[in-house]
């Protein structure tokens, strides 16, 4: 079986998927403040439903792996690495060194979950 296959690293690419359909679905529509909020919300579910379709296969998969607390810890690390991208390229929005600390506090707590 290829190494991306595997139950400790699938999960990852589709949490990573995930997220990245999930940021679209929440944020994507804010580019476009002209457009009514109707038809918004709706993309918005169609591009959540993707989501969901990563996004439970990875917890799925990865629970033969991992803790229910470290694939959550998984999604929020990765939830902030998509969003900093997406804010930045797609919405142009400045990243400041108060982003980059707060973002290091999470990270370090998220270590704590993975000390056995």
């Amino acid at each position: 079986m290829p190494t991306f296959l595997s139950p400790s690293i699938l999960p990852i690419i589709f949490l990573i998927a995930s997220n990245v359909f999930m940021t679209f679905a929440w944020y994507g529509h804010l580019k476009y403040p002209a457009a009514a909020l109707t038809p918004v919300v709706f993309i918005s579910w169609g591009i959540a439903l993707v989501e969901y379709w990563f996004a439970v296969p990875a917890n799925r998969i990865g629970h033969a792996v991992y803790s229910t607390a470290e694939l959550k810890t998984m999604q929020e690390v990765i939830t902030l690495v998509v969003f900093s991208l997406f804010s930045v390229f797609y919405l142009k929005e400045s990243f400041t060194w108060q982003h980059v600390a707060g973002f290091i506090l999470i990270a370090g707590g998220a270590t704590l979950i993975f000390k056995a």
